[in-house]
């Protein structure tokens, strides 16, 4: 079989199924790490990945790479995808009216929130894509997931495995100075370039983390088509590469994760997905915000560091919103 081109230059731009499917074929997972397997790439985090990450630890500071969880959000509605409802259930004001029914003038404050899982800065689950009705490990799609939810790949199963050595690969500030324009389709060129010019290599259980500088776009200029629109975003044919490195997962700080629009010049949606999640098994972030980390990297030289990003163990959940640390 041949390998498929990794030179965008050479994608069929008319045959986006036929380029999906090549892919699809050369770099499927099934099977690798057994029948009964719900972590796909995960699999690729041991305990002495987590041993050797926590090593990097030199300065115990602290990054969170999550953006805010608020009203303020980028979502537009976009299959039912809304920013975040909060909602005070109790509050000081009833504290101090006594009104609260509690003895010895004890009060609280108390709140709920309502919003979909993949709102803000979220992990995609093995059971959020599928491939011509099949999931992660060639499961079929209805057997996996249900009205009930994920029976199988559920999102919780990764609550406890997701820590291990971060690598940024700050595309953005080593091609364009910052901010990569939207719709620029990185290559497995300039995964390569990045990581040279950065002088820090990625291997068997990192988790990738490449930034755009899109987000940095969308805080100064509004939020606009930031979400689902055009924007930078990974190639399809870095397939290979995600594949063939054996990274456990990868996240960027875009809505979609790959290029938009896609590679082609008839209808096509989120390919990269179609390829990566249910044929590879592998996690992906989104919306993350790698801008205090990508400053700190460039103004210490060091992009790798420790990465902790545990899921919400949401019962049978696609995806999961999540505070992703990294500990440099």
């Amino acid at each position: 079989m041949t390998t498929p081109s990794e030179n965008p230059v050479d994608l069929d731009r008319q045959g986006p199924e036929a380029e999906i499917a090549a892919r699809a074929e050369a770099f499927r997972n099934w099977g690798r790490w057994g029948q009964d397997d719900v972590l796909g790439t995960l699999n690729h985090i041991t305990p002495a990945h987590r041993v050797a990450a926590a090593a990097l630890v030199r300065e115990g500071r602290v990054i969170s790479l999550a953006q805010s969880f608020d009203t303020n959000g980028p979502q537009k509605g976009w299959r039912r995808r809304t920013n975040p409802v909060h909602t005070m259930t109790d509050t000081g004001t009833d504290a101090e009216r006594g009104n609260q029914g509690f003895p010895h003038g004890i009060g609280g404050a108390d709140d709920v929130i309502s919003m979909p899982l993949q709102c803000s800065t979220q992990w995609d689950g093995l059971g959020h894509i599928f491939d011509h009705g099949n999931a992660w490990n060639g499961r079929r799609a209805g057997d996996v997931v249900t009205s009930e939810g994920d029976l199988v790949t559920g999102i919780e199963h990764a609550a406890s495995v997701i820590v291990s050595r971060g690598v940024l690969l700050d595309v953005g500030r080593h091609l364009a100075g910052g901010e990569l324009a939207d719709g620029y389709a990185i290559t497995v060129a300039d995964l390569e370039a990045t990581a040279a010019a950065q002088d820090v290599t990625v291997g068997t259980g990192d988790i990738v983390l490449v930034r755009t500088g899109q987000l940095t776009r969308a805080r100064r200029e509004g939020w606009g088509d930031y979400a689902g629109g055009a924007a930078p975003g990974l190639s399809l044919t870095t397939a290979g590469w995600l594949h063939r490195t054996d990274i456990a997962a990868i996240a960027t700080d875009t809505w979609g994760f790959e290029v938009r629009p896609n590679e082609f010049d008839v209808p096509a949606f989120q390919p990269l997905h179609q390829v990566v999640i249910p044929n590879l098994g592998l996690t992906i972030g989104e919306m993350w915000d790698l801008d205090e980390l990508g400053a700190a990297c460039a103004a210490s030289g060091r992009y790798d560091f420790l990465l902790s990003a545990a899921p919400l163990p949401i019962t049978g959940a696609v995806g999961s919103p999540l505070n992703p640390v990294a500990i440099l």
